[in-house]
């Protein structure tokens, strides 16, 4: 698979917006999160991008195929991170929680047809 630049693929551009949506939500989350849930959301939804990006500098599919896995490792991880902070209220009831998860499964599609395609 050729890409000229992790920015021509559109898991990456998603996954950049799932940031700034991630960012939005946990900027009113207690402050007494501040290095807790807040920190450990936008480390994960940071790293899904990051990841892809990376691997798409990395020389192969192999390894281009590895940093994909890790990328979706964050986004399972940030999925269940939404849940608990949904289940502990930090989430304001006016927030359309269901359009998030629908986005997070999304991004989790596409990199796994992403990763098919760099079928080994």
């Amino acid at each position: 698979m050729n890409v000229r630049s992790h920015k021509d693929l559109n898991v990456w551009k998603e996954s950049m917006d799932l940031i700034e949506t991630i960012y939005f939500i946990s900027k009113d989350f207690p402050k007494e999160e501040i290095y807790g849930l807040t920190s450990q959301m936008r480390r994960c939804a940071v790293s899904i991008p990051s990841n892809i990006a990376e691997g798409a500098g990395r020389k192969g599919s192999k390894e281009f195929a590895r940093f994909l896995y890790i990328a979706m490792g964050s986004l399972s991880e940030l999925e269940t991170q939404f849940e608990i902070s949904i289940r502990l209220k930090y989430v304001p009831e006016e927030i359309q929680t269901e359009v998030i998860f629908d986005k997070i499964i999304y991004i989790r599609r596409m990199l796994s047809k992403l990763i098919k395609s760099l079928a080994l």
